[in-house]
Formats: structure tokens, C-alpha cells, sequence
């Protein structure tokens, strides 16, 4: 039984460092409320993280309504730039940090207002670094949002929190089963233990008992 636990703990603690050492690509929210800060996600995981490479950002953007895109803001091994006055003073870097080497372009966006709904392209313009050569690529997300006066809870927020209570009383439920098991399993094991030792002690009195029997009828 405790090897099994152990191996079970071990196969846990593998499958959790092998989660938190991959890179993920979450889609952004796509919803802020006006007079909030919001955060546009924007992620881009390299397929071979031993290679090398630096990468530039560039967000654009397209209100609600109109046509084209604008170009906002850019981030590269120089620093951020914000490209519109439209969002001067109103956008900060929440990506990657102290590595041109960007896999992560997140912007905050502060104080957000109802003109700010609209849709939202990241480009990350990467250059990968191979023995013999360089290969670039570019790579595009697109995030549509939306400025609400009040924030709502989406089905998929209500989903992951039942999802995630369920989960909890779940372990709770498989935890309060296996102190149980394990209760009656060193219960049953002492009952065994006390038996062994009465049965020991018996053997050895009805021995003795023999030998003062033997002994006396020698004196005899």
C-alpha cells in the first residue's frame, strides 16, 4: 500500500513539473469593463524551446465598425513604443521580460473605454537561430473585444468554478476513503499483533508449565 501511494505521488509530481515547464497558448478574455484596466493576452509558444531567437511585437487594432486595422503599439529588444494617440499613456507591456527571446506579448490596457471595443491583432515577427542558418516566421492572434458597463459571468467561468468544487470534494471524498482504509488496515494489524503475542506468551507458560512438570516427576 505505501509503495503504491509513493508511486502514485511520484507519477503526480512528474505530471505537474512536466505541466508547468510547457508552454500553453490560452485564448485572451474578450470582455472589459469600461473605466477598468484589461489585459489582452497574446501568446506565442516555440515548437523547439532549445533553440534559440528574438522576436518584435506589433499590436493592431480595428474599432468596432470601421474598416481597417491601425497600427498601436510595438515591443522590441529597444523597449515598448506607443504607435496611436489613442492609446498614449493608456497601454503597458505584460508579456515576456528580460529575454528578446518573446513568447509572451500581453498588453494592459488602462483605464479602458467603450471606444476601445473593437478587434485586436499581435504579430510576433520571430527569427529562430539555427547552426547553419536563421529562418523567420511571423505569427498572428486576434482578440475581439468587447466594453462592457458591468461585468458579467460567462458559462465558462461558472463551469471551471462548479468544475473545480467538484474537484475539491472529490479529493476530499478519495482522501477521507483512504485514512479509513488505512485506520482499518493498522487496526486489523495490531488485533493480529496482540493475538501473535498472547499466543506467544501461552506457548511459552504452557512450556514452562511442562518443564516444572518434568522436572518434579525426575525428583520423584
Amino acid at each position: 500500500m505505501a509503495v503504491s501511494n509513493l508511486l502514485l505521488l511520484a507519477l503526480l509530481c512528474s505530471m505537474f513539473a512536466y505541466c508547468r515547464g510547457a508552454c500553453a497558448e490560452p485564448d485572451s478574455d474578450t470582455e472589459a469593463v469600461a473605466g477598468k484596466g484589461f489585459k489582452l493576452g497574446c501568446l506565442s509558444c516555440k515548437r523547439r524551446s532549445e533553440v534559440t531567437g528574438t522576436a518584435t511585437v506589433q499590436w493592431y487594432f480595428r474599432g468596432k465598425g470601421e474598416a481597417d486595422f491601425y497600427h498601436i503599439y510595438t515591443y522590441n529588444e529597444e523597449g515598448p513604443t506607443i504607435e496611436s494617440d489613442n492609446f498614449m499613456d493608456r497601454v503597458d507591456w505584460n508579456g515576456s521580460k528580460r529575454s528578446p527571446d518573446i513568447q509572451d506579448a500581453s498588453i494592459y490596457l488602462l483605464n479602458v473605454t467603450f471606444n476601445d471595443s473593437g478587434t485586436y491583432q499581435c504579430f510576433f515577427n520571430r527569427i529562430l537561430f539555427y547552426d547553419n542558418y536563421e529562418y523567420s516566421t511571423t505569427v498572428s492572434k486576434v482578440v475581439h473585444l468587447t466594453v462592457v458597463a458591468k461585468a458579467t459571468r460567462g458559462t465558462a467561468s461558472i463551469v471551471s468554478e462548479v468544475m473545480m468544487y467538484v474537484t475539491i470534494i472529490g479529493l476530499q471524498v478519495w482522501l477521507l476513503i483512504e485514512m479509513i482504509y488505512c485506520y482499518k488496515k493498522i487496526s486489523t494489524a495490531g488485533e493480529e499483533a496482540l493475538r501473535e503475542a498472547a499466543n506467544a506468551e501461552y506457548l511459552a507458560i504452557a512450556s514452562e508449565g511442562k518443564d516444572n512438570c518434568a522436572g518434579v516427576q525426575v525428583g520423584e
